[in-house]
């Protein structure tokens, strides 16, 4: 799996302009885009998803060109072949844990299963041992359970990349540990790469790969875990910064 990502974009919000210029290559099955909060690790994730349309460049998945401003192209999100997990992961309030993992293969609430389609999602249930709250809505479990439900529906559709946002964020020390077990068994289970966006470097270190960090909307360095120094001071310091996320 390769992903090519080349694009430029500048986002504005009240009282701030952000320039975004991000260029790398990922070519491993496992991959972090490291760096401090506000630095446009998540608004390059949602440029890679299509949910944020670049002013130029180009985005391609293995031979597949995603966007393209020169010659027009800009796939839309449902089409990429991507699954992702939001950092509040994004379950549907009024759905059930089953409802929510069936979303992808039944996107109207009305609509019926398939005997195939039902078997899938009760699989991927007993797979991230959901299967005791598939009746449940997502105000009724716990934050590791509703992480497990959001990665249950990323893979749904099977996916060819599975994008994370900070997916550790929200978890205490104890379960953000043992979330970080689950996702790498995900990965060895249902062999589909993953690109993880975080500012802890506790992430980088176990998630890495392949590291690609981002200051300030620029990518400084992309590298192999092996020859990536987590801890310069740039980073450390930036960490610390005022930025406003974006």
């Amino acid at each position: 799996m390769r992903l090519d990502v080349d694009i430029r974009c500048e986002l504005r919000s009240p009282g701030r302009s952000f320039h975004l210029q991000v260029r790398f290559t990922l070519s491993e099955e496992l991959a972090v885009l490291y760096g401090p909060s506000g630095s446009g690790k998540s608004s390059t994730l949602h440029a890679i998803a299509g949910l944020l349309r670049p002013h130029a460049g180009r985005i391609s998945l293995g031979d597949d060109v995603l966007f393209d401003a020169t010659a027009g192209i800009d796939v839309p999100a449902r089409r990429r072949g991507m699954g992702y997990v939001f950092q509040d992961y994004a379950l549907f309030p009024h759905r059930t844990v089953f409802q929510n993992v069936a979303a992808p293969l039944a996107p109207l609430l009305g609509h019926r299963l398939g005997a195939q389609e039902r078997a899938h999602v009760e699989s991927l249930l007993a797979a991230f041992e959901l299967t005791p709250i598939a009746g449940s809505y997502p105000s009724q479990i716990s934050g590791g359970q509703r992480q497990r439900t959001a990665l249950a529906r990323a893979l749904a559709a099977g996916p060819r990349l599975l994008l994370l946002d900070e997916p550790f964020n929200a978890l205490d020390s104890d379960l953000r540990a043992r979330m970080r077990r689950e996702v790498l068994q995900i990965r060895e289970r249902f062999k589909v790469p993953i690109l993880l966006i975080t500012h802890d470097e506790a992430d980088a270190a176990v998630f890495g790969r392949q590291v690609i960090r981002i200051e300030e909307g620029r990518i400084v360095e992309a590298r192999p875990r092996a020859g990536f120094d987590l801890g310069t001071k740039t980073s450390k310091d930036a960490i610390g910064a005022r930025h406003r996320r974006f």
